[in-house]
């Protein structure tokens, strides 16, 4: 929503006026609403009250404030860093550095202190918070058109104030916000020079003078969108607005609306992965409610079935404890606790009043300085938060929803409950990484089978300026740093995204019901003339604390070749219960490309599947590590296959990369071949009572049988029983089927059929 124009002096807000302006008080649009969708003429351009917010809600709140913590606190917050701005008085330097550089760093403490200022100004009506954002803005104005472009750029479409034009746009997005609510405030003549010398130079380079930018399907082009869009309700144009949402030439081939077309599948899954999700919902969201307050009549909340408020929750649903699922290029340390999630949260909770917003909200433990925000407060300070709703679910990707998907298996909605995602999406454009139908685990609140995520420092100069390090193409986007198939020791569409972004695996069953929840999917042509199907499966048994995985991965080749299977996890190597050759003299690398450079081999080993284990343990071929207090155990039952273990970080001499310890399965000669493991969290380790509770594995073996059309795994348990999986190679969630199991006849509708021959049920 958008201000009326301002009382000439700060007023408090009593409790029950205050929830009837949140609720109730009528925007003012700055383009009156039209009979059709193209936008009216502007009013009148000395017409300078706020437009991007609600500003008259905020405004004089003074003490009224206090009364809801989160909102209190982000004030303070402000201030603080506002108020120490103000004191070290405006710094508007040359543009020098790259990420993590001094000038980058100030330019980008400059547009969060204007942001801020502006926020301030409306909130507490002093007037230094005024002044400061305009003897910040007017500075750059000198500036800003003496500038070209950036002389950090290197590969990125390069920037002005920044080494790449993504962190322009950033800034504009942040700057107009904060100009815009200190704007009526300022005499003509500066506000003049600053809509002039700053907003419209800039938001002229962003647009027009970066067309291959601004005209792209990408994030990059998202933030420029918003930015240039917002720029025009501010300056009353409404020709960079129907830019931003059309693009350039405004036939909707391009724009902030054919990006909400193209980026999103149905289900709100964002086509760059979760991580990214994160970083673009902010112009998304903040766009969109600017468009929402000056063009309500374009309804942009309920654009594509709603497909912004659904992008706020399917973000949410993408992570484990609050931290992003790190598929793609992706930072694992990246969580909710973001700017860009506490802005989409309050807008989010804005637009629908949904309580369960309002428990991601307290575990972020901030807000927004906006009417949203405030709003947000409020109702957690009344005790309205509903716990937000995690669950298993299918998430497709495409804008069709047709490019396969991501499968979330939770065993619960808590966050120490086990997670298992399947990553059986498209290749995600530039930022996608080699990996179809890969997979990760969390479980007791850990990440357990880990994806590496990007090679990148973000904003730390000594690596690079903060950029993807060349690393994060020789080994950070190979398949090989995934868990999933390699053949040849090469990766997935050799290695050309592009070719990636014309093929797609094919969701082929999801069932998130009941003991046994499962994923099936398959790729075809990730490898010329290679088919690969896989099954996971979360697995539930009585007795045991968290579910198993059972993971059944079927290669169809036409000519023998070399087969890798990797498996990264995290933690400590506790035991093999086969003899391992250790390399002790010298760390042989595992390959000479494809991210096969950068793994060191540990050992080796060539077990027999059927041999019985040393020590009197469960037979078969098992790993075990410890993790936080908690044993895994890893066990194959893949015939012929030959165990390496080892770490990453080979060939690494600027020490760019984490070492982190993997298991991978070797088949050689093969043509076609059947891939079977099993995931068994198990036992206790507490350090300061130095005791340790089921150390050992509860399964005794594991083994795999061909029959018809059928693939049967069975899990033996050293306790007796066993539990027996049969997974059809039709997939088609309605056929019946029947099969001879344990001397009896069983019978099951779908591709999955349990039968716990200790009960002799089907599950």
């Amino acid at each position: 929503m958008i201000a009326r124009p301002l009382l000439p002096r700060p007023f408090a807000l009593g409790p029950l006026l205050l929830g009837t302006a949140l609720l109730a008080l009528t925007p003012v649009p700055v383009f009156a609403a039209p009979s059709s969708a193209a936008p009216a003429s502007p009013v009148k351009a000395d017409d300078a009250h706020p437009v991007l917010m609600n500003a008259a809600v905020l405004s004089g709140l003074g003490a009224e404030a206090q009364r809801y913590p989160l909102f209190a606190a982000e004030l303070a917050r402000v201030r603080k860093d506002v108020d120490a701005a103000i004191h070290a008085g405006v710094n508007v330097p040359v543009p020098k550095d790259a990420g993590g550089g001094a000038s980058h760093e100030q330019h980008k403490r400059n547009y969060t202190a204007l942001y801020g200022a502006g926020l301030l100004y409306r909130v507490t009506g002093d007037r230094r918070y005024a002044d400061f954002a305009r003897d910040l803005l007017l500075a750059y104005a000198k500036l800003y058109p003496t500038l070209g472009p950036h002389p950090a750029a290197k590969n990125e479409a390069a920037g002005r104030l920044f080494w790449q034009s993504l962190n322009d746009s950033v800034w504009l997005v942040y700057g107009i916000q904060g100009y815009d609510a200190v704007r009526d405030a300022l005499t003509p003549r500066d506000r003049k020079t600053i809509d002039d010398q700053v907003f419209r130079k800039m938001a002229e380079f962003l647009s027009t003078g970066s067309p291959k930018v601004f005209d792209r399907i990408h994030n990059h082009a998202t933030w420029a969108n918003a930015g240039v869009g917002m720029t025009g309700y501010v300056l009353r144009d409404p020709d960079l607005v129907e830019q931003a949402l059309k693009g350039l030439d405004k036939s909707g081939k391009a724009g902030f609306l054919r990006q909400l077309d193209l980026l999103f599948s149905p289900d709100g899954y964002y086509a760059e992965g979760p991580y990214y999700q994160r970083y673009a919902l902010q112009p998304f969201v903040i766009f969109a409610a600017a468009v929402d307050a000056n063009e309500p009549q374009r309804r942009i909340f309920e654009y594509r079935d709603g497909i912004v408020l659904k992008a706020i929750r399917t973000a949410i649903q993408l992570t484990s404890d609050g931290y992003f699922l790190p598929f793609n290029d992706a930072m694992p340390d990246k969580s909710l606790k973001t700017e860009e999630l506490y802005q989409a949260v309050a807008i989010g909770y804005g637009k629908t009043h949904d309580p369960a917003l309002l428990s991601i909200a307290q575990w972020q433990d901030r807000t927004v300085l906006t009417p949203q925000g405030l709003e947000v407060a409020r109702d957690l300070a009344a005790g309205k938060a509903k716990p937000f709703p995690f669950a298993s679910m299918l998430l497709r990707d495409g804008p069709d929803g047709d490019h396969g998907g991501i499968a979330v298996l939770r065993d619960g909605p808590g966050s120490k409950d086990q997670l298992l995602a399947v990553k059986n999406t498209a290749q995600g454009m530039g930022h996608g990484h080699f990996d179809k139908l890969n997979w990760i685990l969390y479980d007791n609140g850990q990440p357990i089978v880990t994806d590496y995520g990007a090679a990148r420092f973000l904003n730390i100069e000594a690596k690079d300026g903060g950029r993807y390090l060349p690393e994060n193409e020789t080994w950070a986007k190979q398949t090989v740093a995934h868990n999933t198939l390699v053949v040849d020791e090469t990766s997935h569409f050799g290695g050309d995204w592009k070719r990636g972004e014309t093929l797609s695996p094919r969701q082929l069953y999801f069932s998130a019901d009941g003991q046994t929840r499962a994923s099936i999917a398959e790729m075809t042509d990730a490898y010329p003339g290679v088919t690969f199907r896989r099954a996971l499966l979360q697995v539930k048994v009585d007795g045991l604390k968290s579910p198993l995985i059972v993971d059944l991965l079927k290669v169809n080749g036409g000519k023998p070749a070399r087969y890798d299977l990797p498996l990264h996890y995290t933690g400590q190597l506790i035991d093999t219960n086969f003899p391992l050759q250790s390399n002790v003299a010298a760390r042989p690398v595992l390959g000479k490309a494809n991210g096969y450079q950068h793994l060191w081999v540990d050992a080796t080993s060539q077990p027999n599947p059927a041999s019985q284990a040393r020590n009197g343990h469960a037979s078969g071929n098992v790993v075990t590590w410890i993790e936080d207090g908690r044993f895994y155990s890893y066990r194959v039952a893949t015939p012929g296959v030959t165990m390496i273990l080892g770490e990453s970080g080979a060939n690494d001499p600027r020490f760019n990369l984490r070492r982190e310890p993997f298991i991978l399965q070797r088949l050689d000669g093969a043509t076609d071949a059947a891939f079977v493991s099993l995931l068994e969290p198990h036992g206790r380790y507490d350090a300061s009572a130095e005791t340790t509770i089921g150390s050992d594995s509860a399964v005794q073996a594991l083994t795999h049988e061909r029959k018809g059309d059928f693939d049967l795994v069975t899990i033996t348990f050293r306790k007796g029983g066993s539990l027996v999986l049969a997974i059809a190679d039709d997939t088609d969630p309605a056929k019946n089927h029947t099969l001879q199991i344990g001397g009896r006849s069983q019978t099951w509708a779908g591709p999955v059929g349990r039968f716990d021959m200790t009960q002799e049920a089907s599950r």
